[in-house]
């Protein structure tokens, strides 16, 4: 009975040290972010070349986004976000590379200027959202979606302001618009004005350009 209530206890206490590094990992991001100034998240698979069409629109639209006055976060990894983090930098622009550790996959791309890395996902979405004027969202996988769905509900609910989401390829994309139409607003399950909270677009310039009629820089 000691060595069980020697173990519960040790467990107590190991739970509440575990919530100095969470308030640690938010104190690290709000202090390296809070100065990055209007900010675009960028979303989208790690798996992706730099031979990848894909790859090159991220690294043009994070390259436009710089030069319209606008800084870049993204995840910090490879494929989009490392794009994004390169595009940013060849334009003199700054860019932050918000990275996960995790046992395969993630490893920090050498573009971004604001490198953070962080233990915990929510943690890591909540400076995604903070820190941004908009997001745009690329082809990608689990991870893409979730960052996609969180901040749909985020913005449907009102639990933070809107602003633009933007879907990057129609082809990639028009098939989950209209699941989503069909099989949710289609059956009473979401709001037809929820439709509207993201838009699906292909051209980098009118991409920033959408961006700019709603952020104020």
């Amino acid at each position: 009975m000691v060595e069980k209530q020697f173990l519960i206890d040790d467990f107590k206490l190991n739970e509440s040290w575990r919530l100095f590094r969470i308030m640690g990992e938010f104190v690290e991001g709000v202090e390296a972010l809070h100065e990055l100034g209007p900010a675009v998240s960028i979303f989208g698979s790690a798996r992706i070349g730099e031979k990848d069409p894909v790859y090159k629109k991220a690294r043009l639209l994070a390259k436009l986004l710089v030069e319209n006055g606008f800084s870049v976060i993204t995840g910090g990894g490879g494929g989009v976000m490392e794009a994004a983090n390169r595009g940013a930098a060849e334009a003199g622009g700054r860019s932050a590379g918000l990275n996960i550790k995790l046992p395969f996959e993630q490893k920090p791309n050498p573009y971004a200027n604001l490198k953070i890395e962080f233990k915990y996902f929510f943690i890591r979405k909540v400076m995604f959202i903070k820190y941004a004027s908009a997001y745009i969202v690329m082809p990608g996988g689990f991870g893409t979606l979730d960052e996609l769905f969180e901040v749909i509900t985020l913005i449907q609910t009102r639990r933070i302001r809107p602003f633009p989401i933007i879907l990057v390829g129609s082809k990639h994309w028009s098939g989950l618009s209209d699941w989503i139409k069909a099989r949710l607003q289609g059956k009473g399950l979401i709001s037809e004005g929820d439709m509207d909270l993201f838009q699906i677009m292909d051209d980098p310039e009118q991409i920033v350009s959408a961006i700019k009629k709603v952020v104020i820089l």
